[in-house]
């Protein structure tokens, strides 16, 4: 039930989102890296930990100075099971963590940057992981030299030019053993966390830079290594086409990646087993724009986390790093948003976690990530079962109203006032509609002794006030909200100078058209 909006609402608002503000001013000013620890970086990463405890057992994968991963967390929380009580050090641990470390270590430079195979979502008891794509010889001998010529003289520079050259010829004629050894050890850590899908974002078989190829990806994997996974090609565009939602004041809506491109050569693969159940032409997916790509990739990736009850997922791109956060963004605030993870958490405690933890380092669509949620609100994205979810849904509506009926009834009438509480939630069971139980409720307190006029014309003025909204809205509304405030006071309220009439002016105002902000408080 959402009531209209009182007049204290957004010093409540201002007060929680002060500390996604903050996060968001740290994470703006520098790039994450595990080596340089900070009392930010510190408070940062404890309040990460408290989060994650509250709803799990969790152990940690330890990545101390950056040695595994020099962009990945000091501290890798890996996600064992769902215990939200005091006694969790009780239950037998579900996970070897020294075997899940050693693997770790072992795997690292299989992947570009070491960014290795890292589960990041727990649902059901299946993890959900992250990575960057596969890396070739080139990063195995001397990654370090290769990144200092081509990122213009930074080994840490992040971006599409971190990647790594794969000589074909080499890997065929003298490195096929010690490929062999490093994907075999990655195939290991993906079966010990029992992944058996992996979703690759690139747009290309394997990446192109400077008339060579560079990296690869398990779809083009020559000595079928992966054989023993279920592949999913789903091309998405890079960081660069997003400086056009920039440039389009940010306005996902009729923006169309170019396919044509010389580059663009995976092409759409996706098993039938996940296409037949979703009522989605995917033949078109070349026409879709940025929403409509977004929106069906992510119902994808929940269709496939929700058929299998035992196996996990790997999503990643080129570098892990932009297209790869989205989504695991994406899948974790929908997932939070249907109560099937992180369930204790509060909107501003689920958007911290998941800037703190999944956005690393800010790029081109860290923006577009929570603005997306707009789009996604819907039940169609919500692995509840429909009929249930409406159910409770409704429930929950019902016997809201019913019980500030009861409150409103006058204090001294307790008889009356029991008999409208208790009729009111009987009476919400036999209707499915919303004007149906408002209608099924004047009937009844027409027959409600002693209840007056001034009284009957007040109750129907709070219904007037109220709007069915479902849950799941309701949660998603409430992060995006708090995610534009907090971004619209740092990053996006960056003005070179105030405009004649004192209005915003600039970037601001560029910022607040494209989205549509009328206000700190305003959901849009």
């Amino acid at each position: 039930v959402r009531i209209e909006q009182k007049a204290g609402d957004g010093s409540m608002m201002a007060s929680r989102s002060e500390e996604i503000t903050d996060l968001i001013y740290v994470f703006s000013k520098s790039q994450y890296r595990a080596k340089e620890v900070t009392p930010s970086v510190e408070r940062i990463e404890k309040r990460c930990l408290e989060l994650f405890g509250r709803d799990y057992k969790y152990s940690i994968i330890h990545n101390t100075n950056g040695d595994v991963c020099g962009h990945y967390p000091r501290k890798i929380v890996f996600l064992e099971y769902e215990s939200s009580d005091n006694h969790k050090e009780s239950f037998e641990s579900t996970v070897q963590i020294s075997r899940l470390q050693d693997l770790v270590n072992r795997s690292k430079m299989a992947r570009c940057r070491g960014r290795f195979v890292c589960p990041v979502i727990l649902y059901n008891g299946k993890h959900v992981c992250r990575s960057s794509t596969l890396a070739g010889w080139g990063e195995l001998y001397g990654r370090t030299g290769y990144n200092y010529i081509f990122s213009g003289g930074s080994d840490d520079t992040f971006g599409d030019a971190e990647e790594v050259l794969e000589d074909d010829c080499a890997v065929r004629n003298n490195d096929s053993q010690l490929f062999d050894k490093v994907r075999g050890s990655d195939i290991k850590l993906l079966k010990y966390l029992s992944v058996r899908y992996i979703c690759d974002l690139m747009v290309e078989n394997k990446k192109v830079k400077f008339g060579l190829n560079v990296t690869s990806s398990e779809k083009v994997d020559k000595a079928q290594r992966y054989a023993d996974f279920t592949l999913l090609s789903v091309p998405y565009p890079g960081c660069e086409f997003f400086r056009e939602y920039k440039d389009r004041d940010y306005t996902a809506e009729g923006l169309v990646f170019n396919w044509n491109q010389d580059y663009v050569d995976a092409p759409l693969t996706i098993p039938a087993c996940f296409t037949k159940n979703l009522n989605i032409n995917w033949s078109e997916y070349q026409s879709w724009d940025l929403v409509q790509q977004t929106q069906n990739y992510l119902k994808l990736l929940l269709h496939i986390i929700n058929s299998d009850d035992e196996n996990g997922l790997l999503v990643h791109c080129i570098s892990g790093w932009d297209r790869t956060p989205l989504f695991v963004s994406l899948l974790r605030l929908s997932l939070w948003a249907d109560g099937a993870i992180h369930a204790s958490l509060e909107p501003s405690e689920i958007l911290y976690l998941t800037i703190a933890y999944d956005w690393f380092l800010f790029g081109l669509i860290f923006f577009f990530c929570f603005n997306f949620l707009k789009h996604i609100v819907c039940d169609t994205f919500s692995v509840i079962k429909k009929q249930r979810m409406a159910d409770d849904t409704l429930g929950n509506f019902f016997s809201n109203v019913a019980r500030q009926l009861w409150e409103m009834l006058p204090s001294t009438d307790n008889q009356v006032r029991h008999r409208a509480h208790d009729q009111s939630k009987v009476s919400r069971l036999k209707f499915v509609t919303h004007s149906q139980w408002i209608s099924a409720q004047a009937t009844l307190l027409k027959k409600l002794p002693r209840v007056s006029s001034a009284f009957f014309m007040s109750f129907f003025s709070f219904l007037c006030r109220c709007t069915f909204v479902p849950e799941r809205q309701v949660r998603l509304e409430a992060v995006r909200e708090l995610f534009l405030a907090a971004y619209s006071s740092t990053v996006g309220l960056k003005s070179s100078a105030p405009s004649p009439s004192g209005a915003i002016s600039g970037l601001l105002e560029q910022f607040a058209r494209g989205v549509g902000l009328r206000g700190t408080n305003a959901i849009i």
